[in-house]
């Protein structure tokens, strides 16, 4: 059988999609953050996005990850309700 000549840090096909899932969340929630209407507030807003995924960025566990990125859009929903309620 032939050597692999993929590196070995390279990402499986799993590895990759989810990453991609946390990256679109992550624009998600920051495209998000611009509809806030207070300065103080967006700025918190996004230094604590910011500050969730830095610190979540060496999760590895499968359930862990997918529970962060579902806890994320939970979040997101609730942002996005509440402008839509300010906006009203």
């Amino acid at each position: 059988m032939a050597a692999s000549r993929l590196p070995p840090s390279a990402l499986t096909l799993k590895q990759f999609l989810r990453r991609q899932q946390v990256l679109q969340l992550y624009r998600k929630i920051l495209r998000a953050i611009r509809e806030v209407p207070a300065e103080a507030d967006r700025q918190y807003l996004k230094d604590w996005a910011r500050e969730e995924f830095r610190r979540n960025k060496d999760a590895t566990e499968e359930d862990a990850i997918r529970m962060m990125i579902t806890q994320g859009n939970m979040q997101l929903q609730e942002l996005e309700r509440t402008l839509k309620l300010a906006k009203s």
